[in-house]
């Protein structure tokens, strides 16, 4: 998607019947938006059955084109019906024309992806996730050592978040090396330029957290257990000088009952 145009398909469901457990038709209508004000406006119905392309209209041909042969069959009589066309004019209106200015205010809507780069031990691989992104075009790849690479990478879809927004996690089957630079690689259209993000193989910030917290805790502990045994220490000296210095007084130098 390029900064100059835009492109945006609404996707109607017409007509879906199932004949039977093999069997199922579908009729689907595409309206298809081009151009900076979406001044290019193409109306597409396709009728497949059991997910073979049968015959397809197009609003900028103005015609049915037909992919079997039944199809191709019935092709010329549908073309030449005015009652056809015209109301393929009216779902072209009702269904793509009315709605265009609903369309521009989504195509306003942008978010920047949040890029997370993180890795899993079992399996080994590195996991490079974008969140909240919006438009849902998007490109996630890997580079090691500056190198495109395509073995060993999985990709999940483009899952909605169900509030506009998308989400995807790209997957690397790789344990880095020491001296290895693995970078992840997002293209989107809210970035100027391609985001890049270098793994590292020290501790997360939030593990490095624990780390510090807990070594303070064992500290504090350290210095409140030193400090009470010299506290103890102390007293136990000075208690000990105390009695040592109180000496015994013999028998007969205590004074006699009565005496003041």
């Amino acid at each position: 998607m390029c900064s100059h145009s835009f492109l945006f398909c609404v996707v109607f469901s017409l007509f879906s019947p199932v004949f039977s457990d093999e069997d199922y038709s579908q009729i689907r209508a595409c309206c298809t938006f081009r151009g900076p004000g979406l001044e290019d406006v193409e109306y597409i119905i396709t009728d497949t059955f059991n997910k073979k392309l049968m015959i397809q209209y197009n609003s900028t041909r103005g015609n049915w084109t037909g992919f079997t042969a039944s199809a191709i069959g019935i092709e010329p009589s549908w073309n030449s019906d005015p009652d056809d066309a015209r109301q393929r004019q009216f779902e072209k209106k009702s269904l793509c024309l009315d709605i265009i200015d609903y369309i521009q205010q989504i195509g306003n809507l942008t978010a920047v992806p949040t890029i997370k780069l993180n890795s899993m031990k079992h399996p080994p691989m590195l996991v490079c996730s974008a969140y909240n992104f919006y438009p849902k075009q998007i490109r996630v790849m890997w580079l090691q050592n500056g190198q495109e690479v395509t073995s060993g990478v999985s990709s999940s879809e483009v899952m909605s978040d169900g509030d506009w927004y998308y989400q995807i996690h790209s997957y690397l089957e790789h344990t880095p090396t020491t001296g290895e630079k693995i970078t992840c690689v997002v293209e989107h259209f809210t970035l100027s330029e391609p985001a890049l993000h270098v793994w590292d193989p020290s501790l997360p910030v939030p593990e490095r957290i624990k780390i510090v917290v807990g070594l303070c805790g064992l500290m504090l502990g350290f210095v409140i257990v030193s400090s009470g045994f010299i506290y103890y220490k102390k007293k136990s000296a000075a208690f000990s000088t105390l009695y040592q210095e109180q000496g015994s007084i013999p028998v007969e130098q205590l004074p006699a009952a009565g005496a003041t």
